[in-house]
């Protein structure tokens, strides 16, 4: 029996994985158990809303060119992310 090669397994895992949110918790975005969104706010401390502001921007920049509504709801995921943090901030 022939070893399936890198390229067949990748697309294997995405032909059988179950409806993927792009958005709220794109599977690429989550290795060994932890979120990426989660290692970058421990890393950037507290300039987490910084990252946060850029990638909002990054968003609104792009989503006419590249994904369209998919990208406009990446925007206003990190934007209720950004405004969670404030809250969490003056409370």
């Amino acid at each position: 029996m022939k070893k399936p090669t890198i390229k067949e397994i990748i697309d294997f895992e995405k032909d059988t994985r179950p409806n993927s949110d792009m958005v709220n918790h794109p599977p690429h975005y989550n290795q060994y158990g932890i979120e990426c969104i989660d290692a970058i706010k421990a890393c950037t401390g507290k300039h987490f809303d910084s990252y946060l502001q850029g990638n909002i921007l990054k968003y609104l920049w792009r989503f006419n060119y590249k994904n369209g509504v998919e990208d406009l709801k990446k925007a206003q995921w990190y934007l209720s992310k950004l405004i969670e943090i404030k809250n969490d901030n003056t409370s």
